[in-house]
């Protein structure tokens, strides 16, 4: 790692400055945009770091106290704060970098370490790494909560350098922006002064990093559309027209940002839409059917459609039960399919995967191939909807010798051993490769061993990455412990105490419904 310290206090000559950066990296579109807007800004007062990595993070520049006022001449930047030795950090460095790159001349993109600038990371209110805001008009506009790949960043950041609306003044500037890979919003009114436009540019500005707006004070552009009057048009893409559905939805209250938003979100994926790693978190909180398969609306829309429309014919029969249809890449979805489903690259070949996943984490797979008259798929949705589908868990077989001090559960046994109504369960969630769980063991047998002739209180574990984790057990790290008292199996309680075994037998005596029974206690508790 090189890095070259540059203090401009005076305006810097431009030629010496890219010059300089050239010569750090072999690749400088991202480090050549800054040097640019650097040169443009006089008597600026401020220190960059230009911070070369031997692979990840060639193209990305650090920014070391940075004074916002540079940043007040771009529309719209991404900035990247991030710890030196977080570890989320390391994973996102190189969808960062490719995506720097490919935002060149667009949106620009840089990062602030925060272990060198701590002042800057708390100003902006940062508690977590990494953390990514856009700044707009050098001002920090908002969080960035979209995905986190190359191809996420990208399309999003994209929609950010434009304005809130777009423009729409001939019929050939509609037909080409609802002609688009996503969904659009067009409002059509009457002129300038109409206040149904400022409310829509309203909604605009406050929607824009997740939907497509655009607007027309030409009514004529409308009357193609039906629109005799001010409309709001929402246009699903092309791609995805089918007779199953409409492809343009009215709305017909008066606009404000609730009512809108309202409308988008409960009209924009329509039927079936196209899901995608970066539209994923946008269709969570639904019972959700998903067909996988060789999907490409770039390469071959035809062949995708086919399958779609089969899905939707079907689902069509199922609409009002509540259950929501999807199709997806089976390509981008691999590791969850065989992680998450049990199903193999190789099993269904060319035909599609059919999966369910509902709101509470229940999972179910379509065994039967699928047929092209849909038959298959119509027997599974009712097999599903009479509850005759057995819940696909992956688990880890029952250990046929369960005898020893900690109990090992696996998804199979869960409920056998920690729901057990009359038992006090404390289960530490853990992974093989963790260090801080292996640390963490002879801790956790001795107390299972001091509490072993207590028949009201069982010390168990489960292997989190090869069990299905149930629902009420939040497991976003390792080792995650958690106690299932008696009688309230239903409302689990995080176990956030220190790892010592005196630590967890005070816990145990506080919290259980029966006096813990200890055999042996090494220290004075």
């Amino acid at each position: 790692m090189v890095i070259f310290q540059l203090k401009f206090v005076t305006t810097p000559n431009c030629s010496q400055v890219k010059t300089l950066v050239r010569t750090t990296s072999r690749q400088t579109s991202f480090l050549e945009f800054v040097s640019d807007s650097l040169c443009r800004k006089s008597s600026v007062v401020q220190t960059h770091s230009f911070i070369s990595y031997p692979g990840d993070w060639s193209q990305t520049i650090l920014l070391v106290k940075p004074d916002w006022r540079c940043w007040a001449g771009v529309v719209t930047r991404g900035l990247h704060l991030v710890k030196g030795l977080c570890g989320h950090c390391k994973k996102l460095a190189p969808d960062f970098e490719t995506a720097a790159t490919r935002l060149k001349g667009t949106v620009p993109l840089a990062k602030v370490d925060c272990t060198a600038s701590p002042d800057t990371c708390g100003r902006f209110g940062v508690t977590g790494y990494p953390t990514l805001k856009i700044f707009r008009n050098g001002e920090d506009a908002s969080s960035y909560d979209g995905p986190r790949s190359a191809d996420g960043i990208v399309h999003f950041m994209k929609k950010q350098a434009g304005p809130n609306s777009v423009t729409l003044r001939r019929e050939a500037d509609l037909e080409a922006f609802v002609n688009h890979f996503d969904a659009s919003v067009v409002g059509f009114f009457s002129g300038p002064d109409s206040g149904q436009l400022a409310e829509f540019l309203k909604a605009a500005s406050v929607m824009r990093e997740h939907f497509r707006f655009a607007h027309t004070i030409d009514m004529t552009l409308g009357l193609k559309h039906g629109v005799d009057t001010e409309r709001v048009l929402l246009f699903r893409p092309p791609r995805l027209s089918s007779k199953f559905e409409e492809s343009v939805l009215r709305f017909t209250e008066t606009i404000t940002t609730h009512t809108l938003r309202r409308f988008i979100r409960d009209n924009i994926f329509g039927m079936c839409p196209h899901l995608t790693n970066e539209n994923r978190d946008k269709l969570k909180g639904q019972d959700l059917l998903t067909a996988y398969y060789d999907l490409d609306y770039l390469q071959n829309p035809k062949g995708t459609n086919y399958w779609r429309n089969r899905v939707m014919k079907v689902g069509s029969q199922f609409a009002s039960q509540g259950l929501s249809f999807a199709v997806a890449n089976r390509k981008d979805f691999v590791d969850e399919l065989e992680e998450e489903f049990g199903l193999g690259a190789s099993d269904g070949g060319d035909l599609p995967f059919v999966t369910i996943r509902t709101q509470q984490g229940f999972k179910y797979t379509m065994r039967e191939e699928f047929t092209r008259d849909g038959k298959s798929l119509e027997r599974f949705l009712e097999d599903y909807f009479a509850g005759r589908l057995k819940r696909y868990i992956k688990s880890e077989p029952i250990p046929e010798k369960n005898k020893g001090p900690v109990k090992v559960v696996v998804a199979e046994s869960f409920e056998e051993i920690v729901n057990e109504p009359e038992k006090d369960v404390l289960i530490e969630f853990y992974a093989p490769w963790c260090g801080h769980c292996k640390s963490l063991e002879p801790k956790y047998k001795e107390l299972a061993e001091q509490l072993y002739s207590d028949p009201n209180i069982v010390i168990a574990k489960m292997d989190a990455t090869a069990n299905d984790v149930p629902q009420g057990f939040d497991v976003q790290g390792f080792p995650t412990i958690y106690f299932a008292q008696a009688g309230k199996k239903d409302q689990p309680k995080r176990y956030e105490g220190a790892h010592e075994v005196k630590d967890f037998i005070k816990y145990l005596k506080r919290e259980s419904s029966h006096v813990p029974v200890v055999s042996r206690v090494k220290e004075d508790l």
